[in-house]
């Protein structure tokens, strides 16, 4: 393969035909002058050949220093042109701005951040992203996050436990400013790491208060009362409860508050647990449930997909009318959740109030009062449940 002609070839080749050159970007000139008069240029072209390729081979960026050369102003006025608020004339800035456009300059905020402590970066730690609740929260996050100036970095720390370790490492690496863990719960070791190096440490929905932590969560234990409740008094009388193998602390909590709720109304609760949470689970739960001899009446399962594989095996499989024979009950209000073939009744969310608090949190610094909250899951009222005798 022929490699292509170096810059400094295609000068003095230019020279030897007496041809006039430019090179707009260093604002240099050589008028159809003796190749022995361009040595200055030689050297400018050099320079420009050296810096305008990365020790890879590629293009390099250009720096303040250039902008500030091709300007003709120094290199902290160029600093001041990019700098909200600093002090520059107009004409120095237009100066600035029009060489920076020139050179495709840019300015990096990386380096200016960590000269401050402060990279502007903000860790989203999240394991299955595919589920409709976390993706709609991850996607509300980022660009609110984005929308306040901060650099979001989406860490998947899948399953495993040991993942959310490892991605919390990772924030420390990259000198996060805040990390937000809506997956999982950290070891001690590792998020007293994160508070030492100055990060903002937020949980979502964990049950472990770990000292200088922010933990924001939702009321889980209130929505599954108000779900066994209404239960109640639409008189069903043989509950159950369909969950995953998961055991989050939030299904945890909505496990152990309906079950108590339903105990003190003098109903007994049939728990079917197993497998991911997703809706292949809630089928094969309700398929079990209704294979046997005694089927409940009302089914509470914790999340929306596992209430959206329940009815389809209710209705699909055993032929069972929703809500005239079997009353379902779901938590988060998924997009699915309200399709005309569900119409779920459903605890809503509050994905806009956690989202608009993280923000608070990480972007603006400072909260007033403790930072911790817990956030009201509001009932969304459709047809899956009949209406109370």
């Amino acid at each position: 393969m022929v490699e292509p002609p170096s810059i400094v070839s295609i000068f003095a080749l230019l020279c030897k035909l007496n041809w006039t050159y430019r090179i707009v970007n260093r604002g240099v000139e050589c008028h159809g002058c003796m190749e022995s008069r361009c040595t200055g240029m030689q050297r400018e072209i050099e320079a420009l050949s050296r810096t305008t390729h990365g020790r890879g081979g590629g293009p390099a960026f250009a720096s303040a220093q250039e902008v500030a050369r091709l300007a003709g102003v120094s290199r902290s006025a160029v600093s001041r042109a990019f700098t909200p608020g600093a002090s520059i004339s107009p004409d120095t800035r237009a100066k600035v701005e029009a060489a920076a456009a020139e050179l495709g300059y840019h300015v990096n905020h990386l380096a200016r951040g960590l000269m401050r402590q402060q990279t502007g970066i903000v860790c989203l730690v999240v394991a299955d992203i595919q589920t409709p609740y976390l993706s709609r929260l991850l996607e509300s996050l980022s660009r609110s996050l984005q929308e306040a100036g901060k650099v979001v970095m989406v860490l998947n720390a899948g399953r495993a436990s040991g993942n959310v370790e490892g991605a919390l490492r990772q924030t420390l690496n990259y000198r996060a400013d805040a990390t937000v863990v809506l997956s999982g719960t950290p070891y001690r070791s590792i998020a007293q790491s994160c508070l030492d190096s100055g990060q903002r440490l937020v949980l979502l929905n964990r049950n472990d208060h770990l000292p200088g932590t922010v933990n924001l969560s939702v009321d889980n234990a209130r929505a599954a009362r108000t779900a066994a409740t209404l239960f109640v008094r639409a008189g069903y009388k043989r509950f159950a409860l369909v969950t995953s193998g998961i055991g989050t602390p939030s299904l945890l909590a909505r496990r152990e508050c309906f079950i108590a709720t339903a105990a003190e109304a003098g109903a007994d609760v049939t728990v079917w647990e197993g497998g991911a949470t997703a809706y292949e689970s809630g089928l094969q739960g309700g398929t079990a449930l209704f294979s046997s001899d005694d089927p409940p009446d009302a089914v509470f399962a914790v999340t929306d997909l596992l209430a959206c594989g329940v009815m389809d095996a209710v209705r699909h499989r055993f032929r069972r009318r929703v809500p005239d024979e079997v009353g379902v009950i779901g938590f988060d209000d998924i997009e699915q959740a309200g399709w005309a073939s569900y119409d779920l009744t459903t605890f809503a969310q509050p994905v806009e109030d956690i989202t608009d608090w993280t923000v608070r949190i990480v972007a603006d610094g400072i909260v007033e009062g403790t930072a911790d909250r817990v956030f009201e899951a509001s009932l969304v009222w459709r047809s899956s449940v009949a209406r109370a005798l």
